[in-house]
């Protein structure tokens, strides 16, 4: 079993088509979407984990390409700078993942590396900036 966490970007021609849903009638893939950000006729944004046999996954990522779906692997690390954070809690409101959340009764903002999928939510959510990215490796294709 193949497993990856991509991000695809949906743009005006193909973000009210029904592309996903081939994944798993024609590839036999399985995915879960993690996040969605769908604005019709504009754009989309949806970070998903995708998972199935190498050839398959291939073969679906192929897909979407060819379909105008620009596809990249979650090949980034994030953390948290903990001299920033003043633990205001705007991060675990928009993590899909609750790799972010608060520790009561302390009100303390607990992060679970091993939870994170790299989605940047928390970057643009957290007023002092202490949530940052840095790059690892960001593949424009998949092998």
């Amino acid at each position: 079993m193949h497993t990856k966490m991509l991000l695809l970007r949906f743009d005006k021609n193909t973000v009210e088509k029904p592309i996903v849903c081939h994944l798993v009638k024609d590839f036999d893939l399985t995915f879960n979407i993690l996040k969605a950000t769908i604005l019709p006729r504009k754009e989309g944004i949806m970070v998903m984990e995708l998972a199935g046999e190498r050839k398959s996954f291939r073969k679906g990522v192929q897909f979407l390409k060819d379909h105008g779906v620009s596809v990249e692997t979650m090949g980034q690390d994030i953390k948290r700078n903990r001299t920033k954070c003043y633990q205001c809690g705007a991060c675990t409101a928009v993590c899909p993942t609750g790799a972010l959340w608060i520790k009561r009764p302390e009100m303390e903002v607990i992060f679970e590396k091993k939870k994170c999928i790299a989605c940047e939510l928390c970057v643009t959510a957290c007023p002092p900036r202490a949530m940052e990215v840095r790059v690892m490796e960001k593949l424009a294709e998949l092998r």
